[in-house]
């Protein structure tokens, strides 16, 4: 099973509520994403500290439900 969009969308929203979210489906094959994301969450963080906060948001599905997560992360 793979993830949609919106899949993602939701976990990382339980994670950052305010987040301003945008996937991208890079492929078209619900496998290989870009996701833009901004929050006040991410102020003061380095860029590692605000991608580990969005993969820990995906958990498990890193590397088995989903394949590839493109990151760009900003502050809110």
């Amino acid at each position: 099973m793979k993830l949609s969009s919106e899949d993602i969308v939701e976990m990382i929203k339980k994670k950052l509520p305010d987040a301003k979210i945008h996937i991208e489906d890079l492929r078209g094959d619900n496998d290989h994403y870009h996701a833009t994301i901004e929050s006040k969450k991410f102020k003061g963080l380095s860029k590692i500290q605000q991608h580990k906060i969005v993969y820990d948001a995906i958990g498990h599905h890193m590397g088995t439900t989903l394949h590839a997560l493109m990151l760009t992360t900003k502050e809110q």
